[in-house]
């Protein structure tokens, strides 16, 4: 049996050579530019507002929770939301009338915006009132794909990524059985 350590790996040199050019891109930052609260998400918004973008990525960090994924795995799926926005005016409205009337409940319920919520567990409640409504089922949806499909994100879940390309899983993986405990 083949025990596999799946933690990502970063060296010293890595993480210094990261941590430069996040300063240096960080400190010449466009206008338009959307930075998320705790600075590790960087995109632009080109047809959402940006507080509603930003409202959409606290939207999908609280519909599918992952402590392991930073807020710029979650800002890259948005991304594809604005992207949507601006080829419909439809979608874009979609975006925007939902995400006022996400503000809205929460602002009846906790007098600030959603995505000032202090707590994970009063933002799934606004979100639970409302998971039947398009938009609701178009942000998750969407996020299914937006999300999982990134290779980014496989690694941090312990996902090697396709195999077929790779002789398929006999002959890599198939009887893997790291996650079972060692007797």
């Amino acid at each position: 049996m083949r025990v596999m350590d799946k933690r990502p790996k970063v060296s010293r040199r890595g993480f210094l050579g990261a941590g430069s050019a996040s300063l240096i891109a960080l400190s010449v930052l466009p206008t338009g530019m959307i930075v998320g609260a705790d600075k590790s998400w960087a995109v632009t918004a080109t047809t959402l507002k940006p507080e509603t973008f930003a409202t959409l990525v606290q939207m999908s960090r609280d519909i599918y929770p992952h402590d392991r994924l930073s807020d710029a795995y979650y800002a890259k799926a948005v991304q594809a939301f604005d992207d949507t926005a601006g080829k419909s005016e439809d979608s874009k409205a979609m975006f925007e009338n939902g995400v006022t009337g996400l503000n809205e409940a929460a602002t009846g319920a906790h007098s600030v915006a959603y995505a000032q919520i202090g707590w994970e567990a009063d933002r799934v409640a606004i979100l639970r009132g409302m998971e039947k409504s398009p938009f609701f089922q178009a942000v998750r949806g969407g996020l299914i794909t937006g999300l999982y499909n990134n290779p980014d994100v496989w690694p941090l879940f312990g996902y090697e990524g396709e195999s077929a390309s790779k002789g398929g899983y006999i002959s890599r993986g198939f009887d893997d059985i790291d996650w079972l405990d060692q007797v």
